[in-house]
């Protein structure tokens, strides 16, 4: 008998493959993207040196009152300027060999082999994209895209922000309140959310935040407080039983949706955030584009090349707020 160790059964009986594609056991939410891009958080720019946001700084200071025959202030004021952000580029490759992508054709393959490769390059960026977006910009030697721990700081007092130094700009800075527990966990969520919330908007009502982007710990000490103002409900005409908890997709504050993101960093924290004036902005033909594939001259291989070129930033930092510290 030949000794090649496969056996029988291997050697008679194909495997019953279960699915049409391969399972996802790597990507997370990426919230940040998916929960913004529905209302507006990208912005196609069809070039620029810079991105560029107008900025509405100051009040003319020259209206005031004024005695009935007394000269008027004609002092020019200057009102408007500008914030900048340097283009940044986010990028990889899949790479096939002639071998395999011929040897998982056709009958011989157990899904779409070069598809689904495709579909997890696609999906690799946007958990590239949406890791870097939490961070403060400084990431693979200061490369990465500016994310909201530079543009919502923990202390919006300092740093450099779209070239505008909030050490010395105080109309430029964020808004930040801490969360830490009082007595019990969780104590102060709704308080301290309440204060930055209301500072992020005009009179509580305008240019309010629309979504809450927080960890998951902080995700459910929210619902934990909320759970005193629990109705249980049961329907006995459609299905028998109590749910004994909110769908997630139902959890708000102040009409803001509240999501977690397993990337949130600091993990204390929650953004309070408008796509208004949260931009991640793109040049055009820039987003997510593959490009054709390339056959290297001395390899039996193919390689395409998957890029972003693009951005974030903000032109009004007071909409936007942070609280950290929660316990």
């Amino acid at each position: 008998m030949p000794d090649v160790n496969q056996g029988q059964l291997i050697a008679s009986a194909w495997e019953k493959v279960i699915g049409s594609t391969p399972n996802d056991n790597i990507f997370t939410s990426r919230a940040l993207f998916y929960a913004l891009g529905e209302k507006g958080f990208k912005e196609e720019a069809d070039g620029g040196r810079l991105i560029e946001f107008p900025v509405e700084f100051a009040e003319n200071s020259t209206f005031k009152s004024y005695d009935e025959m007394e000269t008027l202030d004609t002092t020019r004021i200057n009102v408007f300027d500008c914030a900048r952000y340097e283009w940044k580029t986010h990028a990889g490759t899949v790479v096939f060999s002639d071998l395999e992508k011929l040897r998982t054709q056709a009958s011989a393959g157990k899904f779409d082999y070069v598809e689904e490769k495709l579909n997890n390059a696609k999906d690799s960026h946007i958990a590239d994209l949406n890791r870097a977006a939490f961070g403060d910009g400084t990431g693979n030697g200061g490369k990465n895209i500016e994310g909201l721990r530079k543009i919502i700081p923990t202390d919006p007092t300092t740093g450099t922000v779209g070239q505008i130094n909030r050490a010395t700009y105080a109309f430029w800075r964020s808004k930040q309140a801490t969360g830490t527990k009082t007595s019990t966990a969780f104590d102060n969520v709704r308080s301290s959310w309440r204060s930055v919330y209301n500072q992020c908007s005009n009179g509580g009502t305008e240019h309010a935040p629309t979504a809450i982007l927080t960890s998951r710990t902080v995700f459910e000490g929210y619902e934990q407080t909320l759970t005193t103002n629990e109705r249980f409900n049961s329907d006995s005409t459609k299905s028998r039983g109590v749910n004994g908890g909110f769908s997630n997709d139902a959890l708000k504050f102040k009409g803001a949706n509240v999501f977690y993101d397993e990337d949130c960093s600091p993990s204390d924290s929650a953004y309070f955030v408008n796509p208004k004036f949260l931009k991640m902005a793109y040049l055009k033909g820039a987003w997510m584009k593959m490009k054709d594939p390339v056959e290297p001259s001395n390899q039996l291989s193919i390689v395409y090349k998957l890029f972003t070129m693009a951005n974030m930033g903000t032109g009004n930092s007071r909409r936007l707020g942070v609280v950290t510290a929660i316990t």
